[in-house]
Order: C-alpha cells, then structure tokens, then sequence
C-alpha cells in the first residue's frame, strides 16, 4: 500500500494548467480527481478505435460565463455528441440575441428584482424582458421549420442556423456537424417559445411536432455506429440519465453487441449518498451495464465553473496529444444516420 508517495504541488514548475494538472494526478482529494479527469479525457482523444465521445450538459453553465469555453469544446473537435437542458441551449440563444448574464449578489432584495423585471441565478441577473424577446423569436422563426414531427436533434439545428453567431455553442454546432440533443426540451423556455408556437397553429391540419421518442431512436443509431464510446457529464440530470439509457436500449432493445461507456468522467457537486441519478456514481452505472466493465473513469466533485476551465485550458496547452484528431461526419437520412470516420 505505501508504494506511491503524494506529491506536493510545486507552483514554480507549472507553465501552464497542462502542468498544473497533470500534477495535480500526484496530490489527493478533488485535485486527483479532476487530474484523472483530464488522464481519462485524453484517453478517449487518443484511443486508435476513435471512441464517439458524447457531451451531457446540465446546470447554470452559461450564468456561470462557460458559454465560450463549450463552444470551443465543440469547435476544436474533442466532443462529438452533446445533450443538453434546453435552460442551457436557451441561454445560449438568449445571449446571441443580444441578452447579457449582469454580475449580481446572492443577498439582493428578490422582489425589488421582480418589480424591475430582473430574475436571479445565485449571484447572475438576466433581462425578463429579453427573455420574453427570446421565447418570442423562438416561436416566430419555428414558423419556418417544416410542418411535420422531429427529433430535438433537428430542431435545434435547424435553431442553430436561424440564429447565427460565432459564439453561439447552438450555431458552433450546426457549423461544425455537431449533433445537439434535448430529450427535455420542453422542460425550458425554449418550451414557452414552442407553447406560443403551438397557440399560433393550434388547430391546424399540420404543424411541427417534437417527437421526443425520435430522439431515443436517433440516439441508438449513433451508439450502433460507434465501436466505442465516452462521456463527459457537467453535473447530471436528464442528458446523464437519457445518454447512459441509450446503452440500454441500444443492447438489449436493437441487438447492439457491445460494452458500455469505455470512457466516462464527470464534474458535479451532488454526492452518492442520496440516491439520485446526478452524484451516482460511475462505479454505480457499472451495475446496469452503461459503463464498461473495464471503463477508465474518474469523477471530480468539483463545481463546473471552476472545474471545466481547469480542464479544458489543460486540454489546450496540452493540444499537441489530440492535434488532428479525426472529426466525425455526420450523414442523416431521417432518423438514420450515416457516421464518416475517415477525414480528418
């Protein structure tokens, strides 16, 4: 047991939050595990069998000013799928239409903010009014997409082409060939903006549809495509919950003969000990098959606003290791998809 001494952080020898934290791997607590986190991320950039590697999206994670940071996850390439909350795909909208997060106090007087139509996030403001400007929108350019059921997948593409910026994670995505997925779309106020919609058309022989079902179904194809697969979980909730059921239905639904998540690491500040989906941990998802027996996995219950930019500016100094790392493209024919491994 004594064979592995701790290692004391020497600031003096770091260079960049590379060095930082692959000496973090040599400390202990949440600094080890978010060093592991790094070592398993890095793992599935480099694996030879080009794990599809699946993004899970939940929390404040725009209030928090990590807008940038994901795009550029998507944009660089070391992500291939993301699944979402709809709150954090709307507050990406939000921003592109010209809505701001403004710095604020957790101690503020909460219904002198309601009489100036300000809503709080912890510490972060945002415009109700802006907000009602967004919802509007949404429900204005949805007149555009075609009449008929879909996926979030699509929808939120086609979202991610009305809606331009290079900013935007939704337009990153849509430019990239990234899919984007929200199995609980509604549960948001993209929701409202499809509420108003749906009033607009109600009655009507056609309209858009959201089939939600779509999405498990799409989900699968890309799982049966992929020879390997990974994860990188930003707290928890639906987009940890729907991503790890896909392996699920995937197996013993569709026939899919394979293991579960070779790779899996997650950021989130809930713990085990209440039963809940989001602090589970991967050791826990081993149980019901959705992680691989033999999965390298690391959890850092660290908060993501701290944690992610540790990590993904360590990914970026340490570019070298993942630099042309092969883009997935992505072919769809309805709900089926075709997967293009072989450019770069």
């Amino acid at each position: 047991m004594l064979t592995k001494a701790i290692r004391a952080v020497d600031v003096t020898r770091v260079r960049g939050l590379g060095d930082l934290l692959q000496q973090f791997q040599g400390t202990s607590i949440q600094a080890r595990n978010l060093g592991r986190c790094l070592e398993v991320w890095e793992n599935a950039l480099t694996d030879p069998k080009r794990p599809t590697i699946f993004l899970g999206l939940a929390g404040p994670l725009i209030a928090a000013g990590l807008r940038k940071t994901i795009r550029d996850l998507i944009d660089w390439g070391l992500v291939d799928v993301v699944v979402s909350t709809g709150a954090v795909l709307y507050q990406d909208l939000y921003q592109t239409i010209g809505g701001r997060h403004w710095m604020g106090t957790p101690t503020a007087d909460d219904v002198r903010l309601r009489e100036l139509y300000l809503d709080r996030i912890y510490d972060t403001y945002v415009d109700e009014l802006k907000f009602e400007e967004t919802d509007r929108a949404i429900g204005k350019v949805t007149e555009g997409f075609p009449a008929r059921p879909a996926s979030s997948r699509e929808f939120l593409g086609f979202l991610g082409q009305e809606f331009p910026s290079s900013d935007s994670i939704l337009a990153t995505a849509a430019r990239r060939g990234v899919p984007v997925f929200s199995p609980a779309l509604i549960d948001s106020s993209i929701g409202i903006g499809l509420t108003l919609h749906y009033q607009a058309n109600r009655g009507k022989p056609s309209r858009f549809l959201l089939d939600a079902v779509r999405d498990n179904y799409e989900l699968v194809q890309i799982l049966s495509a992929s020879p390997r697969t990974a994860v990188v979980y930003l707290g928890g909730g639906t987009p940890k919950n729907w991503i790890n059921d896909g392996i699920v239905m995937a197996n013993y639904a569709f026939g899919r003969e394979g293991e579960g998540h070779y790779y899996a690491l997650q950021l989130t500040t809930d713990v085990p000990h209440w039963g809940g989906l989001s602090g589970s941990t991967l050791d826990e998802a081993q149980s019901w098959g959705k992680i691989a027996k033999t999965a390298t996995r690391a959890m850092a219950h660290v908060e993501a606003s701290i944690g992610l930019p540790l990590l993904v500016g360590a990914l970026w100094d340490r570019r070298r290791i993942w630099k042309g790392r092969r883009r997935l493209r992505f072919s769809w024919t309805g709900d089926e998809v075709r997967i293009d491994r072989t450019r770069s």
